[in-house]
């Protein structure tokens, strides 16, 4: 191709999703197919949100309010910030981008886990950024080896608590320890995607309020997991409004649909479907934990709705075998890591079927000497 592109893209591969289930039933010719791959709710979303989506529904012909005021005061009261405070974007992702493209310049220096959400290291990348990566420690992260690398003159540090995909936490007091450590200068970007799961009691449940105190600090939410709303991408952060104006001068000015507005206000009013959702993840953890220790197989215990397990054999090679029983999760695809997969905590059905469909699968493949 004789297009001038981007020097930057070529260290840079396509972002891979979980395959959807329509694909695999008409590559596979199957009839039924369960997905657990994409850490998405499998009690579906609040009975409010299709009320409230069809109503919206109504005025589609309109733009919508690209402020996002009434959904952003309602996130500000339930979380006990200023309006000013919080920013909607079509789901995390978005706002991952726009945080690369407002903080990174080509050579600045960005750090990250090993092991964490691909999104970070892809669009670090692709804004030029020296890119340093901190090997993971028993799965989880390793704060202090960030420490090591940081300087003055770090720009940016990637941080998912509880972490995708391997479901490790860090504690309060690891977090606020590296606070401390990092320049003001610095932007800490703290991504709660699994907060609603967390159980631990050293979780830190106070990361709002730590905001307060630590300005060059982003936390980033979303309605994709817990809420259910994956499918209508709604992510909001909350921050400084010095930073989240910043990030605004080059946010898409309708980057929030009417429809996703409305189902967010409905979602975040269901506390009971809420309560449903972590009651279905606690129980169906328990079981495959029983299950993956019943197997012999080594798994990390998670935080989040997903469990990150060793299944000895060849990664892809297992998820291919899965496939084709009518089961997907999903490889973690990091080399270190070959031999792990990622399985979403799904119904108890979908969670009885996964194991099945394991164990066969560990019976047709030979484990790696």
């Amino acid at each position: 191709m004789t297009v001038r592109y981007r020097p930057e893209l070529n260290a840079i591969s396509p972002y891979q999703p979980g395959k959807p289930i329509a694909d695999v039933q008409r590559e596979l010719g199957l009839e039924r197919v369960i997905k657990l791959a994409s850490n998405e709710n499998p009690l579906g979303f609040s009975p409010r949100v299709r009320e409230a989506v069809l109503q919206a529904l109504e005025q589609a012909n309109f733009y919508p309010d690209g402020n996002a005021t009434l959904l952003k005061e309602k996130i500000a009261e339930k979380y006990g910030v200023a309006p000013e405070m919080v920013l909607p974007t079509c789901g995390s992702d978005e706002m991952v981008d726009l945080i690369a493209k407002t903080f990174i310049e080509p050579g600045s220096q960005v750090i990250m886990a090993e092991v964490t959400f691909p999104r970070y290291q892809i669009t670090s990348l692709m804004m030029g950024a020296d890119l340093q990566i901190v090997p993971m420690k028993d799965l989880g992260y390793d704060l202090g080896g960030f420490k090591e690398v940081l300087t003055p003159q770090t720009r940016l540090v990637w941080l998912c608590n509880p972490n995708n995909p391997t479901g490790s936490f860090f504690t309060r007091g690891e977090l606020l320890d590296l606070l401390e450590s990092v320049s003001p200068e610095t932007l800490v970007v703290y991504d709660e995607a699994y907060y609603e799961f967390a159980t631990h009691p050293e979780y830190p449940r106070d990361s709002i309020e730590l905001v307060q105190k630590y300005p060059n600090m982003l936390v980033l939410r979303t309605l994709s997991k817990a809420y259910g709303l994956a499918g209508l991408r709604l992510g909001f952060t909350i921050g400084h409004p010095a930073l989240l104006g910043l990030i605004n001068r080059i946010r898409n000015p309708f980057n929030v649909t009417s429809l996703t507005q409305a189902a967010a206000l409905a979602a975040l009013d269901d506390e009971e479907f809420l309560a449903r959702t972590v009651t279905n993840n606690n129980a169906g953890k328990e079981y495959l934990y029983g299950q993956l220790e019943r197997l012999g197989l080594p798994y990390g215990k998670t935080e989040a709705n997903h469990i990150m397990f060793d299944s000895r054999r060849d990664g892809q090679a297992v998820f291919q075998a899965l496939l084709r029983r009518g089961v997907i999760i999903r490889p973690v695809g990091v080399p270190r890591y070959s031999t792990w997969l990622r399985v979403s905590i799904g119904t108890a059905e979908e969670n009885r079927v996964f194991i099945q469909a394991l164990e066969e699968v560990l019976a047709e493949l030979a484990p790696l000497s």
